[in-house]
């Protein structure tokens, strides 16, 4: 890293940023101008100096990552996009927060703006992703490139973040940070702004810790440079602030490290520097002048381009094609070492399945036994560990429940430093495929999350369904970027039995369906779990998806091991028909679907045609078309009724006027699981008096 002396010309740029953010935001009429203002040196250094990018080939492999976690500070990012030139244009910039068409909204988008690595919207996301990218440059380099030494494989790069106040408070920070420091990630470097503002004004309210402290106990590295200076006057030495940053780089190469900048909110905007009010809100026509006259700008002129400091900026292009060059042929010369490698790069980096992925399941799926007992957890285990065996760039694990959640991939080593090894886990490796995230479901999403955007990998991570409730902010922000995080949730019910109502989640399949592109499947058995990881895999959309499993074991069906197959991928299939127009359609999901099919039994030797549809997947479902849709849910037929150990409500779109949901609408019990069942109502011969009931009521 070659040493940071600061010219005019650079200063004149980061004056240009900070009147940028204040007339944006202005122009929008609402943001938040006054850490854009005042992070501005920092970020343009960051661009400028330390972080390896090329701005013409925004997805270029060799790059360092850069994430915003504090997303409301988002025009300090694009800002520095427009300097770099990604493509983002003035115009982009005057239409911050401008709408369905815009390119620079109000928190950054991940697929929306060239150089965006992530959506960082709620606080603590990006900060913990951030390690999650982490984990993905180290477990990628050992797939592909492990002889190497780090510094020399076209497959290392850092991930630089800034973050701030909110996102140090929210205690998701707190977790990552331990694990970062277990897994002595010295590639990952934040920038703290610690400008104690907030919305609800002085930090120092709720946040009066010593940080950095705090991040020593853990095991990162600290510093801190402050714009205060002694006197209490302020100045922007970025000089000062690239020499400490590369002390760091220099002194903890096998440490993540937080570097504290001190720095005065929205400086030096006269009536706003320093007050909570320029953190969330438009500083007005009269601030946004007072900042103008006091950077040299004409007050009356709003986004002025100072064209000379612009060229200056954009020469980090030129930079950035000469490290890509450079990259290029050191890539170049590993791919000619590496054939193997290689090919597997280029498949992983496609998103193609390896040639045995579906005979690993079909052998799999020859090994079940029609009417033996199997928990789903189980099979779903069996099935991790069968495409693992041809899939290399799978890996995950459990927070602190692999065992329960069956996530363990048998053989292999856990992904962590040697020193790291355990008399339960003795063989611990830097590029080990056995993910261990302790208690922490939330960090679990947010770094499986980062692995995923930070690298060609295929992640997973385990809890049980209740305790996803704290993994459920990552879950959102996996379906809004759309990225194909796979969740392992077990113990999905009632049945989990005797640790009673606080580990039994009833209401949960209901609020996970709620959340858009997020596909829940919920296998009857062994053999729809392994088809809805096949379908998984295979389909082409990239959107995450949770497989909802059993504690209990249920019984392996004969119907599913001739159906689902082709059934299992479109959501819901007939499992069970009947002669002619059936009288009465029962769907079911899960553990209840051995319930619908012996309920039918029962009606047809009361004379009534049932027809049993297995129903793993809303999601899917609602992908067929409206002819496939009538086929299994046949209009005419109004007599319904659905089965599950859970809240009712996603099913009333498909019961109509007559339907009976078989459901269980408070929460679980103390006691037996099987018992518990049975004691809400979840049994054939209750699915059997919701069927005629239903019956009645159509015929009616």
């Amino acid at each position: 890293m070659t040493e940071f002396k600061e010219t005019e010309l650079d200063e004149r740029a980061i004056k240009m940023a900070k009147v940028l953010s204040a007339d944006a935001v202005e122009k929008a009429g609402s943001g938040h101008p006054g850490s854009p203002i005042s992070l501005a040196p920092v970020a343009y250094t960051l661009y400028q100096h330390f972080i390896k990018h090329d701005p013409n080939d925004p997805n270029w492999e060799g790059r360092d990552r850069f994430i915003l976690s504090g997303g409301h500070a988002s025009l300090t990012q694009y800002v520095q996009l427009y300097f770099s030139g990604y493509g983002v244009t003035l115009d982009d910039l005057k239409h911050f927060r401008g709408g369905a068409d815009t390119r620079t909204p109000g928190h950054p988008e991940y697929g929306l703006t060239p150089g965006i690595e992530m959506t960082t919207g709620p606080l603590g996301q990006g900060f913990a992703s951030a390690i999650g990218f982490a984990y993905g440059e180290r477990f990628q380099r050992g797939l592909l490139d492990p002889e190497t030494p780090k510094e020399d494989s076209p497959f290392y790069h850092k991930i630089w973040a800034i973050c701030g106040e909110g996102d140090i408070e929210e205690g998701i920070s707190g977790e990552a940070a331990s694990l970062a420091a277990n897994q002595k990630l010295g590639n990952l470097t934040v920038i703290f702004d610690a400008n104690r503002i907030q919305i609800e004004g002085d930090t120092n309210l709720v946040l009066a810790e010593d940080v950095l402290k705090r991040f020593q106990a853990y095991g990162w590295y600290t510093d801190e440079f402050s714009f205060i200076q002694p006197d209490g006057s302020y100045k922007e030495d970025v000089e000062g602030l690239a020499e400490v940053i590369a002390k760091a780089e220099a002194a903890a190469p096998d440490q993540p490290k937080l570097i504290k900048v001190h720095s005065l909110i929205a400086w030096p905007t006269p009536g706003k520097t320093n007050d909570p009010s320029s953190h969330g809100s438009k500083l007005g026509a009269e601030a946004v002048a007072g900042l103008k006259k006091e950077l040299g700008y004409d007050p009356e002129e709003s986004f002025h381009i100072d064209e000379e400091a612009l060229a200056h900026a954009r020469k980090v292009a030129e930079r950035g094609l000469e490290a890509h060059k450079a990259w290029d042929e050191k890539f170049d010369a590993w791919r000619k070492a590496n054939p193997d490698k290689a090919a597997l790069y280029d498949r992983i980096k496609a998103g193609e399945l390896p040639e045995g992925f579906d005979k690993a399941i079909d052998d799999l799926e020859a090994t079940f036994e029609v009417g033996k007992g199997v928990a789903t957890r189980g099979a779903s285990g069996s099935v991790l560990n069968a495409i693992a065996a041809v899939m290399p760039e799978l890996w995950g694990g459990s927070a602190d429940l692999g065992g329960s959640n069956k996530t363990d991939l048998k053989g292999a080593a856990t992904f962590a430093p040697a020193e790291c090894a355990t008399k339960q886990w003795p063989n611990c490796n830097e590029f080990g495929r056995q993910l261990h995230f302790g208690v922490r479901e939330f960090t679990m999403g947010c770094i499986t999350n980062g692995i995923l955007l930070g690298s060609h990998t295929r992640p997973f991570g385990g809890t049980f369904f209740m305790f996803s409730d704290y993994e459920r902010s990552a879950v959102r922000l996996a379906a809004l970027m759309e990225i194909p995080n796979l969740y392992v949730w077990t113990h999905d019910s009632v049945a989990v039995g005797e640790d009673g109502p606080t580990h039994q989640p009833v209401e949960h399949l209901a609020s996970f369906r709620a959340i858009p592109q997020l596909e829940v499947i919920r296998p009857a058995d062994a053999f729809e779990t392994a088809e809805a990881y096949r379908y998984f895999f295979e389909k082409k959309n990239t959107l995450p998806g949770a497989m909802v499993l059993t504690r209990q074991g249920v019984p392996t069906l004969a119907e599913t091991a001739a159906k689902a197959k082709d059934g299992v991928k479109k959501g819901a299939y007939v499992l069970v028909d009947t002669e002619g127009t059936p009288d009465v359609i029962i769907m079911a999901s899960g553990s209840e679907v051995q319930w619908a099919v012996a309920a039918a039994k029962t009606l047809a030797e009361k004379g009534t045609k049932a027809r049993v549809v297995s129903f793993p997947s809303m999601e899917w479902f609602e992908e067929q078309d409206a002819e496939y849709k009538e086929a299994v849910l046949p209009a005419s037929v109004k007599a319904r009724v659905s089965v599950e150990a859970g809240v009712a409500m996603p099913w009333y779109k498909y019961l109509g006027s007559y339907g009976k949901p078989v459901s269980i609408e408070q929460f679980g019990l103390q006691g037996d699981g099987a018992q518990n069942m049975i004691d809400l109502g979840i049994t054939a011969e209750h699915v059997v008096e919701a069927a005629e009931a239903s019956i009645a009521e159509a015929n009616a």
